[in-house]
Formats: structure tokens, C-alpha cells, sequence
């Protein structure tokens, strides 16, 4: 990526250093409004089901945004990519959720905004990803009273109201039928949900929840009108990603990442229009990585050669990307490292943990009485191939043509006339990560330890890191090829623990194809790499070597790496042994899950308890 540090990021830096408060009375208000979990559904994207009058008239006074994209399906990941301007996957905050520490080399948005006279609020949610942060230098004001109403008289401000009523907790409780003021029976559902009460009662009350938010919205943007702001405000709307039944948010879909976005802006400022008139569709890709490059460009700034977006507005806006790049690793307790780029008319996706089925259990996510009313319906036989294709294991590659297929059921992968596109994509897809230094191809709990103190982002362009073959390690494994097994069982002699971890999980996927390797994967069960010896420890469980896996494993579950002990818990779920066999692996639990219930490893092994109806107190929990 090219150095982008131009004069005037280093005196207005220079001016943050010295105390320089001076305002700029051309410089445009900016109004930030967000919403949860809304994957566009929204009367002006064409949803005629919807109720969202403010919105609607917001988008035929501003301009929407039809190809807008989160960089990854969830929130805290999401909101790191934007605060920073570098992917999260980048940063190291990938995984949902983080409390890695930030770069010093990677700045926050508000910094560059307060050094040009900005006063910054946040009402009120945070939630970045990272280590704590003191939202006091951050931000003027960050609490659930913040407003720009407090600002110094002719003082410009950057104002964020971050709305939560259409949370996907917005669904946990169900309200009674009679008191929904969209209609069950009048849902219309995707092809992958099967037809059940609770999957229509959910959508539709959701519904309800996102006319509840863009109730919300009116009333900021009236008072925006009252408190006469409007003339010179830039207003912009956006869903932090998509949601929120089963299958959207948290995975990359269509349905987890194409978000609703638009943004008014002022006829005093018609310059910066992004097409002829308001009330026009823009069809520029977007997504979350360009929103601080964007921030930048409106206020007169170039973008510092760190950032990884492209502004799309403003003085400084570069050419469209011709891809976006969007990422899922870890989600709570669960883990499925996912990587996909998409154009206007494909999407391409590499599964590198298709050994895991979609549907992995998430105790936040079941929660919802939609979730388990699928599951009941896939055990109980009565899905289609469709519906049922979720509960089993992914293909390593997937291609979409979202233009035609916008529910994403078609895979075109494998079909021969897409064939160069699919390579195309998939070479992007690599280069892409190449570039930004993708840190989830070193596993989390390694990664951590190899960089101690020092932040993810830092370490990914330390010198000696053989970051290229890394990368092109997890290529080769992912690919669940048998003619590939020497190479793996090569991988695991390496020094470099990701490299042996990418073997070892070659072979996993291999399954009985990696029996000729049976020796060196009972000696990787007690690798010095934690996440080497999960992965074998399975794999010599899958092959009937269970003395030696459980003896793998009850070491695995004794470590002081709590992620560690969450993704053994989830390899033990995936190979769905005997209630028997789990209770003489987990004899070493006892004291060791004393934690609060939102830790991720008790919430494993919690979701296992169920699983096989043990009673927690057995093992002194």
C-alpha cells in the first residue's frame, strides 16, 4: 500500500500536539445514525413489507447506496474496521470478541476530526474490539446523553446516534401475535428457512422492531430540522451489518453483510454529490473500511497511508476497488475462519474450516425460537436439501451470481462455465489478504503468544515472519485434496507453528485419507502449539486412537489458554462422541470454569452439558 501522508495530515497533527483548537466555519456538520442487525429491510431498497416512512424520505432527499457492505457480519469487528480504516482482520480484532491492543501506528477518526475544530460525541455505544480505550481523549462527549447540542457556538460537529431497538436480542422474547403489528402469516421467508411459526413470528416481529428504529430516526432528524442544522448537515445511515435470523448476521452472505446506506447532504454543499440529483441510487461498491478515508476526504483531508479503505466522497475520493473484502473467524465460542470478496454481480467464498458445518452451535444465536425451530425441523427430517444443506459440512469454495441468485442458494463453483472467474476471485481473495496482512491465518491463541506485547498489526509486518507461507499453507490445506498429503505431512516438521497447524489441519479434513500419517499426528497431539495439538487430538479421536486423544485432551482442557480450552470443546462437540467418553475427558474441569457465564469456554461447555444432559454440578461447576 502506498504512503499516503500528505501536508496537511502533518500540520493538522502538528496543531493536535500543540493544543490547536481553531474552527473552520466552512467545514459541513456530519450526523451519524446507526442501526443494528438490518440487513436493508427498508421501503426504499424495495421491501414492501416494511414500514420505514423516515428512512424512505431520508434516501429520496439523500442518495442510496445500493452496493454498500460490513466488512465482516457482526458488530464489534465491524466497528473496529470503522474507527480505524484498516480491516479488523488487520488490526488482529477479528475475532468477536477481542480486547487485543491497537497499533500506535493506527489512529482513531475522532483524532483527525478534533484536530480540525470537531466536536465529537457518541450516544453511546462503543464497542471496538480492542483494549479499553479512553473515551474521554476519544470523544468530546460518549455517553447516552451526548449531543452536538453542547458544542462551542459555531463550532462544527461529528455527532453519532447509535440505535439498538433492532438488535437482534430484539427477538428473544417473543411478543404475543395479536400484538405484532406485522403479520406472521404474512411474511415472506428465504428459501433456506424452513416454514415454521416461530420463523415467521420472529421475522415479522422484527419487523416491527425496524419500524420501531426508524421511528427513531424521525425524531433525530426533526430535531436536526428544529434546531435549524439541517442546511448544513451531512447526514448519513447505515446498519452496522446485516441480519438477523438464522444464517445472515455472522456469516458472509448477502443476507449478514449488504447493508442499508444513505446519505443526505445539504444543497450548500452540492459539490460533493456523488451523482446528478438527490433522490438518485448510487451503485458504488462500499463498505466499512472506506468510512474513515470518506470522514477524511469531506473535511478536507487525505487519508493516511495506514488506512486500507477508499474514499467515496469529498476531495480526496480515489477510484472504486474493484472487490471487497470481507472476513469471519471466531464467533463467541465457535470458531470458522471464512474469507470472501464480492464485485456488483459475484461473490466468491473460500471456507478454510469446511470441516465444520455452518450451523455450529452459538448459544447467543439459539437463543432466538426461530433457531431451534430450524433445528428441530432439520433432525426431525423436514427440511429441503436447501434448508437442510446448513447442518452439514461447507464446500471449500462457493460462487454466487447475487444478481440473479440474491438469496445465494446456487453455488457456481463448480460449474465449468465459471470456472475462470472463480479463479480470478479466488486469486484476489489471496492477494487481498496478502496485502493487509489478513492476521487470521495464524491461529488466535498463537498468534497471541508469538507477539506477546506486541500489538497484532505490529507484528504481522515484523521482519522474519514468513507471512507468504503462511498464506499459501492454508491455500494448500484448505483445499481437502488427498495427492496433497505429503505436503502435509511435511508441514508438520516445520519451526513455524502456523505452518504446522495449517498441516495438521489438512489433514484433519482429510479424514480417513490421512491414515498414512497416523504416527506424526499422534506426536502433534502434544505439540508446543496449543492449536496444533486440538486439531490432532481430534483427528486421532475420528481414527480410534482414543486413549491418546483423551490423554491429548484433558491436557488441552487443563492449559491457562481460555480460547484454547473454547475451541477443544468445540472440536470435542463436532466429532459428537458418548456421554461417556466427554465425562472421562473433561475429569480435569473442576475448578478450572469458576468464570463468569459469558466467558466462552463456559459457554461450551455448557452448550456440551446440555447436549448430552449431564448435570453441571457432576463436574463441580
Amino acid at each position: 500500500m502506498k504512503i499516503r501522508y500528505t501536508l496537511s495530515i502533518i500540520v493538522v497533527l502538528a496543531f493536535t500536539a500543540t493544543g490547536f483548537t481553531g474552527i473552520d466555519p466552512g467545514l459541513p456538520n456530519i450526523l451519524w445514525i446507526t442501526s443494528e442487525d438490518n440487513n436493508r429491510f427498508l421501503g426504499c431498497y424495495g421491501d414492501a413489507f416494511a414500514t420505514t416512512p423516515h428512512l424512505d424520505r431520508l434516501a429520496a432527499e439523500g442518495f442510496l447506496y445500493t452496493h454498500a457492505y460490513a466488512n465482516t457480519p457482526v458488530c464489534a469487528p465491524a466497528r473496529n474496521t470503522i474507527i480505524t480504516g484498516v480491516h479488523a482482520c488487520s488490526n488482529g480484532n477479528e475475532q468477536m470478541r477481542s480486547s487485543y491492543p491497537k497499533s500506535e501506528t493506527v489512529r482513531f477518526y475522532t483524532e483527525f476530526l478534533k484536530a480540525r475544530g470537531y466536536y465529537c460525541t457518541n450516544n453511546s455505544k462503543t464497542d471496538y474490539n480492542t483494549s479499553p480505550i479512553d473515551l474521554k481523549t476519544l470523544w468530546d462527549e460518549c455517553s447516552s446523553h451526548a449531543h452536538y447540542v453542547n458544542r462551542a457556538k459555531g463550532q462544527p460537529f461529528f455527532a453519532i446516534f447509535n440505535l439498538t431497538v433492532s438488535h437482534e436480542s430484539s427477538i428473544h422474547t417473543s411478543i404475543p401475535n395479536g400484538d405484532l403489528r406485522h403479520k406472521p402469516e404474512e411474511v415472506s421467508l428465504p428459501p433456506y428457512h424452513p416454514d415454521t411459526p416461530e420463523m415467521r413470528h420472529d421475522r415479522a416481529q422484527y419487523y416491527d422492531k425496524v419500524e420501531d428504529m426508524d421511528t427513531q430516526v424521525g425524531q433525530l432528524l426533526k430535531e436536526l430540522k428544529e434546531a435549524g442544522l439541517e442546511e448544513n448537515t451531512i447526514v448519513f445511515y447505515y446498519s452496522d451489518h446485516g441480519g438477523v435470523l438464522g444464517r445472515s448476521k455472522r456469516y458472509l452472505f448477502e443476507s449478514g453483510t449488504h447493508v442499508p446506506m444513505i446519505i443526505r447532504i445539504p444543497e450548500k454543499y452540492r459539490h460533493l454529490y456523488p451523482a446528478e440529483a438527490p433522490g438518485s441510487k448510487v451503485d458504488r461498491l462500499v463498505s466499512f473500511v472506506d468510512l474513515a478515508p470518506t470522514l477524511l476526504s469531506l473535511i478536507g483531508l487525505e487519508a493516511p497511508g495506514y488506512m486500507q479503505g477508499n474514499a467515496f466522497l469529498g476531495p480526496y475520493q480515489t477510484e472504486e476497488p474493484e472487490y471487497i473484502y470481507m472476513f469471519r473467524d471466531r464467533m463467541d465460542e465457535r470458531y470458522d475462519l471464512t474469507r470472501s470478496v464480492v464485485d456488483k454481480h459475484y461473490r466468491y467464498t473460500r471456507y478454510y474450516n469446511s470441516n465444520r458445518i455452518w450451523m455450529q452451535q452459538l448459544e447467543y444465536l439459539w437463543r432466538a425460537p426461530s433457531m431451534a425451530s430450524w433445528e428441530r425441523e432439520f433432525l426431525a427430517g423436514r427440511c429441503n436439501e436447501v434448508q437442510a444443506r446448513y447442518f452439514n459440512t461447507k464446500p471449500v469454495e462457493e460462487l454466487f451470481d447475487i444478481e440473479k441468485d440474491p438469496w445465494e442458494v446456487n453455488n457456481l463453483a463448480g460449474d465449468p462455465a465459471y470456472a475462470e472467474r472463480l479463479v480470478r476471485m479466488r486469486l484476489a481473495s489471496l492477494d487481498m489478504a496478502r496485502e493487509m496482512r489478513d492476521a487470521g491465518f495464524i491461529p488466535e491463541t498463537d498468534r497471541n503468544i508469538r507477539a506477546g506485547n506486541t500489538p497484532i498489526y505490529d507484528y504481522m509486518r515484523s521482519e522474519g515472519l514468513p507471512y507468504e507461507e503462511i498464506l499459501g499453507a492454508a491455500a494448500l490445506a484448505s483445499l481437502k485434496q488427498p495427492e496433497n498429503l505429503d505436503r502435509l505431512r511435511h508441514m508438520l516438521g516445520h519451526d513455524d507453528s502456523a505452518i504446522r497447524y495449517w498441516g495438521i489441519q489438512g489433514l484433519l479434513m482429510l479424514r480417513e485419507d490421512a491414515g498414512p500419517a497416523l504416527g506424526e499426528i499422534g506426536e502433534a497431539a502434544f505439540d508446543d502449539s496449543w492449536n496444533v495439538s486440538v486439531v490432532a487430538a481430534e483427528i486421532l479421536y475420528r481414527m480410534g486412537m482414543k486413549a491418546r486423544s483423551i490423554k491429548a485432551y484433558q491436557r488441552l482442557l487443563d492449559c491457562d489458554q481460555d480460547m484454547i480450552r473454547t475451541l477443544a470443546l468445540g472440536s470435542i462437540d463436532d466429532f459428537n462422541g458418548s456421554p461417556e467418553e466427554f465425562l472421562d475427558i473433561c475429569r480435569v474441569i473442576p475448578g478450572k470454569y469458576e468464570k463468569p457465564a459469558y466467558q466462552y469456554d463456559v459457554r461450551a461447555l455448557l452448550g456440551l452439558l446440555k447436549k448430552w444432559d449431564i448435570d453441571p454440578a457432576s463436574l463441580g461447576i
